[in-house]
């Protein structure tokens, strides 16, 4: 069954149960689409990801009603890659897109550490995702979709390359903040494409009312609506009675009697440069944290309740995910992903694995967990698929559809999932690419040449490398990464000559 057999499936139901005035195209009821990426978040963080101390209702009600992913994929362990592989159906390494905007290199205190300890210089990279790819917004506006950016964007340092001018009828609160900017989380914003609340509304708070508010004026015809908060990202900032609530679970759970941090990981040892602000958190017990990711929560499962309300619910596709792993090496190190190793910034799992939950009308097989490795590019020809849009092969060029894994069908596997990231992260990650294929993971880190390979289906948190014992597979997999970088035309750093001549 393919998306157009789905819509008109759909078709009969839906209009019995839509409210007068409501979407009821005559022929078929196209879906609505609500695509929510959550900022920084890890793939524990969730109470259906096996999180125990965060508090996740409403998406792990989602999950209940539609596929739970188990190996998926953000494209980049940092955020603006990841963002315009959404966007364009690319990876990152083949938009030249690599590192978040504007780039750790453009900060003079890291730029200044670089230069003078690390024996690689990182690339430069698009600082604007170009106005000649066709956005998933564009190509679902070629097929009458109302669209709507809300939150966070980070994909352009131009404002003439921001939301509105990619494919998006409105743009709230997206220009090049890669987090909440001067005002943190609290009005007043200081952000050019949100005006001011209330002295104290809470920025999610506000998201969640303008989403809604979208969803009022767009009832009446098929919606896209983007929603990337800037929730979890740094600064630790949170309402007060909901950190007040976490503090004391954290009591209650007896968390504060136990070791948050291992102050030396075993990655620390092969940087290139030692920082002390690189600690990873082995245990999820930050309030703060906690809080954010319940406001969150409670704002997705108020846009649940208001498209419930307007009988649009059983007609909206809704997709929840991130777009790197969390934040657990630095800056406070608020999260922890184990066991998966590492976080944000680095591309062992800790830094790319996801949380991925796809809810669509008409699902007989909700509830099912998938265990198919998917990964962000996919989104774009997906949502195409389920709307019974147009695919456009030719700009998703590195996404393969998810509709046959949501109705529990087999799909074409793809040969292998690819990363590229030739920067130093400000997390301790280093210039590093991967493959995933199958069960295996190889990684390539660029500034000292070392290799290393893990079985995942036994070794989740890639602590033993086989390189030497599986020699076969570690030249296959190499072979292919290097490859792929080839004929995506991957930029690659060069030797610091500024410490070796």
């Amino acid at each position: 069954m393919n998306g157009k057999q789905i819509i008109s499936g759909l078709a009969a139901t839906i209009t019995g149960i839509l409210p007068a005035g409501a979407q009821t195209d005559k022929e078929a009821v196209k879906p609505n689409v609500i695509f929510i990426l959550a900022d920084d978040l890890g793939w524990t963080d969730l109470g259906c990801y096996g999180s125990s101390f965060y508090e996740t209702p409403n998406i792990d009600r989602l999950a209940q009603e539609g596929v739970r992913f188990t190996n998926a994929y953000a494209a980049c362990p940092v955020s603006s890659p990841t963002r315009a592989s959404f966007q364009t159906g690319k990876y990152p390494a083949r938009l030249h897109l690599t590192d978040y905007i504007p780039g750790g290199y453009a900060v003079a205190s890291r730029k200044k550490i670089i230069d003078t300890s690390c024996p690689i210089l990182p690339v430069g990279f698009v600082q604007n995702m170009p106005l000649s790819e066709l956005t998933i917004a564009e190509a679902l506006k070629a097929e009458d979709y109302q669209t709507a950016h809300i939150g966070k964007w980070n994909c352009s340092v131009d404002s003439l390359t921001y939301p509105q001018y990619q494919g998006y009828d409105i743009n709230i609160a997206g220009c090049n903040k890669g987090g909440p900017g001067k005002g943190g989380y609290f009005s007043p914003y200081h952000n050019p494409y949100l005006s001011d609340g209330p002295e104290g509304e809470y920025l999610t708070d506000r998201l969640g009312d303008e989403c809604i508010q979208i969803i009022r004026r767009f009832k009446d015809k098929p919606f896209f609506i983007n929603l990337p908060f800037y929730q979890v990202h740094t600064p630790l900032l949170a309402k007060p009675e909901k950190v007040k609530h976490f503090e004391e679970k954290a009591q209650r759970m007896g968390l504060e009697s136990l070791r948050a941090f291992e102050e030396k990981p075993e990655w620390k040892d092969k940087q290139p440069f030692q920082d002390a602000t690189h600690i990873e958190r082995v245990i999820q017990s930050n309030a703060i944290y906690a809080a954010m990711i319940a406001s969150m929560d409670e704002n997705i499962g108020k846009i649940i309740n208001e498209l419930k309300r307007l009988g649009l619910y059983e007609n909206t596709i809704i997709i929840f995910t991130s777009d790197n792993g969390g934040l657990s090496t630095s800056e406070g190190s608020p999260t922890s992903n184990r066991p998966l190793r590492g976080g944000k910034g680095f591309t062992y799992e800790g830094g790319i694995r996801e949380p991925l939950i796809v809810r669509m009308p008409g699902m007989r097989n909700a509830g099912i967990l998938c265990d198919s490795i998917v990964i962000s590019t996919d989104y774009y020809p997906t949502i195409l698929e389920m709307t019974g849009s147009e695919l456009h092969p030719e700009q998703h060029v590195d996404g393969i559809s998810l509709l046959p894994l949501l109705e529990n069908k087999k799909r074409t596997e793809r040969d292998a999932v690819y990363w590229h990231y030739p920067h130093y992260s400000n997390q301790g990650g280093r210039p590093s690419g991967a493959i995933r294929m199958g069960n295996y993971k190889l990684l390539q880190f660029y500034d000292t040449g070392e290799v290393e390979l893990y079985d995942l289906s036994i070794d989740l948190s890639e602590k033993k490398n086989l390189k030497d014992e599986k020699p076969e597979v570690t030249q296959e997999l190499l072979k292919k990464l290097n490859d792929w970088r080839k004929s995506v035309d991957a930029d690659m750093p060069v030797k610091n000559t500024k410490i070796y001549d």
